[in-house]
């Protein structure tokens, strides 16, 4: 089979102007519990996409840690890759993508730091393996071999024990949205798409866009 025969026609569900609230916080909510109760394999986890200095775009695969009316947020290394793009262009695009339902959520818009109380809360809150990892790893940067890698971390391991510190460049960022789509897959590519555009005065535009 070619590549290009690869298909699959979404039938499942449908998406009205009807059927989502009025914000795109509680519209993500639904959705989200609705992935959870479907046992959808891993709905907190998102495509991240930043901008670097040059204009040349990247993404990778995070997960999403808290979401409320305040945005979107996750944890990573200041001084990776991703940290060093947001750094220069405080600005993100956000993809979920629930296959099991055949839906997507894009989000776009602003990034902000979250604070060292938010960052200490959720840190201490990790398995001790992830918090040893995270002061035995600079992000993004080469390195020798895996080896070289886990002698970091039994560096770790012996100076701080059960005990290790969040690293000053560890923390977590918000994307504040500007806009927010709603995505449901149908029948012959004539997709639902329910979009969400902030205004001027804080609230939220709802318009449908051809797919």
């Amino acid at each position: 089979m070619s590549v290009a025969d690869i298909r699959t026609d979404y039938k499942k569900a449908s998406l009205a102007e009807s059927d989502v609230t009025d914000d795109p916080y509680s519209q993500f909510a639904n959705w989200f519990d609705q992935a959870l109760k479907a046992d959808v394999a891993e709905p907190n986890a998102m495509t991240l996409s930043t901008v670097n200095p040059e204009g040349r775009p990247s993404s990778r695969i995070v997960l999403i840690k808290e979401f409320d009316e305040r945005g979107f947020s996750w944890f990573t290394n200041y001084d990776s890759a991703k940290g060093q793009d947001l750094e220069s262009n405080p600005h993100a695009a956000l993809l979920f993508f629930w296959i099991a339902l055949e839906r997507q959520v894009r989000i776009e818009g602003r990034i902000e730091k979250l604070s060292d109380a938010e960052n200490d809360a959720y840190f201490n809150s990790r398995p001790l393996g992830s918090r040893q990892s995270a002061l035995a790893s600079q992000q993004s940067q080469p390195i020798a071999g895996r080896a070289e890698l886990e002698q970091k971390l039994a560096a770790v391991i012996a100076e701080f024990g059960d005990n290790p510190p969040r690293p000053a460049h560890w923390g977590g960022y918000r994307l504040i949205p500007d806009q927010v789509e709603f995505w449901q897959g149908r029948s012959s590519r004539l997709h639902d798409r329910i979009i969400y555009t902030s205004d001027e005065n804080g609230g939220w535009k709802i318009s449908r866009l051809q797919p």
